[in-house]
Order: C-alpha cells, then structure tokens, then sequence
C-alpha cells in the first residue's frame, strides 16, 4: 500500500516550525522527491549531470540567507573563488562510490574523541556536524550532530525555518510559493544541513557527497579542510558516464587549490584521473595504503574491506586535527583514534543480529562492487560444511527495485559460490517489494516516489528475480512476497523447527535494509512460540 503526499496538507504557518512537526516536516519533504517518470527520463536521455547544478544551489542558498562567492567548484576558474560563510564550519568534504558513508562514519566516531569530556579537558572540538545520505529508518540520520540523529524537535524546527525562508524569497521576488519555490529532496536537505550546522555553531562539519562529486549539490564549499576520495566503482552510470574514468573524473571535482586530499588505493585508470585533476587545481594528491596498526584494533564496523575505509578515516582526521593544533604523535595510533575506530557505528553495514533460531546477517550492498563484498562477508560467516547438520538453512531475503536486479542477484550467487565453495549457497529465497508493511504500507521517512509504482505493485521484479535463482539453482526453495513484513514473517516460519541457527542474509538495497530493520525495532509483539507451531 502506497501513500501520496500533497504539499496543500502542510498548514500555512506565517512563523517557522511554528505548531508543527515532524511528520509535518517528512509529509512537507515528501512532496519535493522527483517522481519515477522524471527520473526515468533523465536515466534515458544521457543527458548526465546538470552542469548548472553548483550556480544553481548558490542561488538556494542566497534565497535562505547565507552567500557563497560565485568561482569554479574547483577553484581553478579564471575567477578565483573568494570567502563563504561556510568556511567557519571547517568543512571534511566526502566523495567516492563504495564506503562514504563508512568513512565519513569513521571520521566523525574519531573527531567525536575530541569533544569535551573528562579526558578532553581542553577539547579541539565542541560540536561536530555529519552529513549522510540515503537514511535508513529516519530522514533524521542524515543529519547529526556529535554522533547522534537531530530530535525529532530540532528536525522539524529547523526544517521549516528553511521552508519558510525559501518561500519568503519567492514571495520578495513576485514568485509563486508552491513547491517550485523549494529545490529538490536531496538539494532541501543538504540546504537543511548547512543551515542546521550554522544555526547549532559547529566547528567541524563531514559532508558526504550525494552522486558525483563536481555537480553534486554539496560541493558549493569554497574553503574545506581536507577532502577525500573512496574506493571507486561504476555505479550511477547514466548521470556519471560507464567507465572508471568517466567516474574518477567527477568525484575529483571536490578537490580545491591549496586544500590537500587523501584517496583510497584505486584502480590504476581512475587514479591517473585523479592525479591528473589534482595536478591542475593544486592539490596535494596522497593514496592512503592499509593502516599497520588495524590488525590489533576491533573495528567497530565488521569485515575486511572496513579497514581500507578506517586508514582513509585515519589520514583525514588527522590532516584535519592537526590543522586545529593537534600534535599527538601518531605511532602507535593515539587513544583518541582507537576508540573513534572501536566505538563507530554504522548500522545495516555488515550487521549481525540474532534472535531465536535465526541470525541475520545486514548488508545495504547494492552495486555489483558492494553486492560482490557483502557476499564475500557472508560467506566468511559460514561454519565450515563438516560441522554441520545436513538440515542447516541458509537463506537470502533480497529486494532492488531501480538497479539491473537480475544481475546483482547473478553476482551474489557467483561470489558466494567462489568463496564458500558450495555450488548451493541458500536452501531458501524470498524476494519481496521495498514496501515496508502489509497493513500501512510505507511509514512516511521512507516513502519512495523514484520507483515504479506499477511494477512495484506487480511484483514485475520480484517474480524476475524468482525466477533468474531458480535457474542458477533449481533446489533452492523460492517464494515473492508483497511486503518487507512478510518476507521476514517466512523467513522465521522456515526457521522454526530448524536444528541450529538458520543464516538469512539480507541485502540489494537500502530501501530493505531501513524497511527491514524498521520491522525489526517494531515488532514489539513477536511470539517465537506461535511461528514454532506453524509449519515449517
């Protein structure tokens, strides 16, 4: 069940926030998601990004009361960039395909180190912004400060104090004040973001980027502190181009003359990219090798690949600190550090949780680089085969509903395949909608109006990805379902009167892992007792 958000149900309130809250302010930021034919359109022109992004957003943020000065996002243009009030926000810029929102999870947990407290009695920092997208469970997440999601309060406080200034704008300038007045979902929340973290006093901000890096509505920044690069991929290929250059090229947009830049070890072409960009705006370009030191240090982030995230964390939290007068030597790693890596969380990346008969293993993979890790993860779960039970169940909870599904679905198989060495990696498959709940349908937070609300509904996907497990194996038991609700509602039902512990890995997207872990944290009311009884 889908739900549809009309701009005209938010209350005409002269003053900000005034009365309102936070499902007003999700109700309101609904409206401004782009639709799936608009973005289905854009995916089918080619057309790639819009080169008017940046002097766009500028805009935006001049119509909500702060300037950045007109220049190159790169500051190479023949009109040098000049001050924006931003840059008392000490700004740690975040770009990349796979592992941003790790990174910049890692960098804030470690700067989060240097807050007040007993051991900080003379702190570099006082307030720490972070900037994350997509959310989970609540639009919230995106936007925190010192590690914790805005209160719902705050949300909503400071949500409508920019509605209301962007409409004010349009009203001093002879405008309609519909929703033509405010930019896109993504756009409101990043303007949200800044205008939140100046209101607050901030003196640290991570940003990470949206898609891309020179067109990306966060890269209005003139002056950061450092910025960073994650490991590449190929992913948002209509907007960034197919090829890891094409791909290099844009995420080294958030590079700025003068301000030095880390990246994590990439493939050779996109480095000479990257290189090579860096040459030209002035930048002091360093690939950033696997930290000595994290073999000894329990992350608090699991699996492998976390590592080459926390070393770029490392080097980019320290360019920054010691930009702030911090002189700690950095070998070995300073407490500061290794309680920042230890104590990180970043929920629905490599997560375990268990409840009785099953383990859930929670991976938000959803490229064919993230789908291909989070498969690699799994598989070095798994106990090996001489110890268990010939009925031992396995089982995958999947759901992508804008990517090439199938050939995730394909990736998953041959990766688990390869690394366990078992030709049958599941016993079970569910494949289900990215529709949270059978009865409510969406809960507002994650209401996605840039799918297609007609294959949604049809499952069109769902039975395709049926059908494509059944033929790379045909003993897997496979089963669609509507809702998230329902396929974990199966999932415990096939574990029930399972012997040992059954393994349900779920991934494909981030649309199931909020949906997923928001049934999770709801279902206050689940009888282990009554699935037992059922049917296996």
């Amino acid at each position: 069940m889908s739900h549809t958000y009309s701009v005209t149900s938010i209350p005409d309130k002269p003053k900000a926030g005034a009365d309102l809250g936070q499902q007003d302010a999700i109700t309101a930021l609904n409206t401004l998601q782009s639709n799936f034919e608009t973005i289905d359109a854009i995916r089918k022109s080619g057309r790639g990004m819009n080169k008017n992004a940046i002097s766009e957003m500028r805009d935006w943020v001049r119509r909500i009361g702060y300037e950045v000065c007109a220049g190159s996002p790169n500051g190479i243009a023949e009109e040098p960039a000049q001050s924006s009030d931003f840059d008392q926000l000490k700004v740690i810029h975040i770009a990349g395909t796979k592992g941003k929102g790790s990174t910049s999870a890692f960098i804030s947990s470690i700067l989060g180190q240097c807050l007040p407290s007993r051991s900080q009695v003379k702190p570099l920092l006082h307030k720490i912004g972070l900037y994350t997208s997509p959310h989970l469970r609540f639009v919230r997440e995106r936007i925190q400060i010192n590690n914790e999601p805005l209160s719902e309060d705050v949300f909503a406080k400071y949500f409508f104090e920019v509605w209301d200034r962007l409409e004010n704008a349009a009203r001093e300038r002879g405008e309609p004040t519909s929703s033509t007045a405010k930019p896109v979902y993504f756009r409101f929340l990043t303007l949200m973001a800044f205008h939140t973290y100046m209101s607050e006093g901030v003196d640290t901000a991570v940003i990470e980027c949206g898609i891309g890096g020179e067109y990306d509505s966060t890269n209005i920044l003139i002056s950061p502190s450092v910025t960073g690069i994650t490991s590449l991929g190929i992913d948002h290929t209509a907007m960034l181009g197919t090829t890891i250059e094409e791909i290099a090229w844009h995420k080294a947009g958030i590079m700025k003359t003068g301000v030095p830049c880390f990246t994590a070890p990439q493939p050779p072409a996109g480095l000479e990219v990257l290189q090579k960009r860096a040459a030209d705006a002035g930048v002091t370009l360093e690939v950033v090798g696997r930290h000595p030191q994290l073999g000894e240090i329990k992350l608090g982030l699991a699996a492998d690949f976390q590592r080459t995230n926390a070393s770029l964390a490392i080097a980019i939290a320290k360019a920054h600190l010691t930009s702030l007068g911090y002189s700690e030597p950095m070998s070995p790693l300073p407490a500061e550090f290794v309680r920042g890596l230890e104590e990180v969380s970043w929920p629905g990346r490599c997560e375990i949780r268990r409840e009785k008969n099953v383990a859930w293993y929670i991976d938000s993979g959803h490229t064919l680089e993230s789908i291909d890790v989070a498969g690699s993860w799994f598989a070095s779960q798994i106990p090996s085969t001489t110890a268990l039970p010939m009925n031992q169940r396995r089982i995958l909870l999947f759901n992508q509903q804008t990517r090439d599904a199938d050939a995730l679905a394909r990736a998953l198989y041959r990766t688990l395949a390869a690394v366990s060495h078992q030709s049958k990696p599941f016993t079970h498959a569910v494949f289900c909608a990215n529709v949270t709940f059978k009865d409510t349908g969406f809960r507002p937070d994650l209401q996605s109006m840039n799918v297609n609300a007609k294959a949604v509904e049809g499952l069109k996907v769902q039975k395709s990805l049926a059908a494509t497990w059944k033929a790379i194996d045909a003993e897997t038991t496979v089963e669609v379902r509507s809702t998230i609700e329902e396929a974990v509602q199966w999932c415990r039902e096939v574990a029930c009167h399972a012997e040992v512990e059954t393994m349900v890995l779920v991934t494909g997207s981030v649309h199931l892992v909020g949906g997923f872990l928001e049934v999770l944290e709801t279902d206050t009311g689940y009888d282990h007792a009554t699935v037992a009884s059922k049917p296996c």
